[in-house]
C-alpha cells in the first residue's frame, strides 16, 4: 500500500510537471526573430523619435488592446493633428503585423490574441512616468 501512495505521488508530481511544463510552452518565444518582424521592429524604432513627443504631451497614450491611441487632439495644433493621426495608424499598423507575425513565427497564428494582450502590458507596464496609459478602460497618467 505504501509504494502504491508513492507511486501516486510520483504520477501527479510528473503529471503537474508536464502540464507546466506545456504551459510554459504553450506560451510561445516572444523573442522569437524572422525578417518580417525585424523589419517590423525598425520601423517601430525608427517612428518612436516621432511619437515619443506626442507622449510626452498627453496626445496619445497605450490603449488595453496593444495599440496606441489619439488620446486628446487639442493638445496638439491643429496643424499637426493630421500628422499625429497618421503616425498613429502608421504605428498601430506595424503592431498588428507584428504581433501577427509572431505568432506565425511560433507556428501557432490562433495565439495572436494573446500575443497582443500580453504586449499590450508590456507596453502599459514600460511607460514612461508622465505617459498616459488605459486601465480598465479609463486614461491615466502613468
Amino acid at each position: 500500500m505504501k509504494a502504491l501512495t508513492k507511486l501516486t505521488r510520483w504520477l501527479a508530481a510528473m503529471a503537474l510537471g508536464c502540464m507546466l511544463a506545456f504551459a510554459v510552452h504553450a506560451q510561445g518565444n516572444l523573442e522569437v526573430d524572422s525578417p518580417a518582424i525585424s523589419a517590423l521592429k525598425a520601423s517601430m524604432q525608427k517612428r518612436h523619435a516621432q511619437l515619443a513627443p506626442l507622449y510626452a504631451s498627453g496626445a496619445i497614450g497605450f490603449a488595453t488592446d496593444g495599440s496606441i491611441a489619439l488620446r486628446d487632439a487639442s493638445l496638439l495644433p491643429l496643424a499637426q493633428r493630421g500628422g499625429a493621426s497618421a503616425l498613429v495608424a502608421a504605428e498601430n499598423a506595424d503592431r498588428s503585423a507584428l504581433y501577427r507575425e509572431i505568432a506565425r513565427a511560433n507556428q501557432h497564428p490562433e495565439w495572436e490574441v494573446d500575443i497582443r494582450n500580453t504586449f499590450a502590458q508590456r507596453w502599459i507596464d514600460r511607460a514612461q512616468a508622465g505617459w498616459w496609459v488605459q486601465r480598465g478602460g479609463a486614461w491615466v497618467k502613468k
